[in-house]
């Protein structure tokens, strides 16, 4: 048997072989599959989405709601606030924003007995007296001493 017969022959039957009917069939249903591909990689895409959303929002509240109070004083002074108070869960979820995010945790106490850690430039006060999720207004140093004149 010769070369040319046996290239030419497979590739006459490989061609007959895409003409036909039945071939037509298979080509529209793997359409159809990577179509269905697709789709799953969209949902999928659209799953890792959503998931990463509701860890910010989620997972993290008391961070959302720190940085909201840090905005609000920033819009109207300048600069960040020095101290915001804050309940046992905001603080809880602070610490554990800092260990995730393997971010140095600057905790100490104060010669008064109150907890203190620092976020974004702003030490927050525990305030286990209040609310689990109290977040309480920004203020300054200047603002926490009696006013006197």
């Amino acid at each position: 048997m010769e070369r040319r017969a046996i290239v030419g022959g497979s590739l006459l039957a490989g061609l007959s072989t895409l003409m036909s009917p039945a071939s037509a069939e298979a080509a529209s249903a793997a359409a159809g599959d990577l179509e269905g591909v697709s789709d799953s990689i969209d949902q999928l895409r659209l799953t890792v989405e959503r998931q990463f959303a509701s860890v910010y929002t989620d997972k993290w509240q008391g961070v959302a709601r720190i940085r909201q109070q840090q905005h609000t004083w920033m819009r109207s002074t300048q600069k960040y606030p020095d101290f915001i108070e804050v309940g046992l869960d905001v603080w809880d979820n602070i610490y554990d924003w800092h260990v995730v995010y393997q971010q140095p945790v600057n905790m100490t106490r104060t010669s008064d007995g109150r907890y203190t850690m620092v976020f974004m430039y702003t030490t927050l006060l525990l305030r286990p007296d209040q609310a689990l999720d109290f977040v309480g207004f920004a203020f300054d140093a200047d603002s926490a001493r009696p006013r006197t004149g």
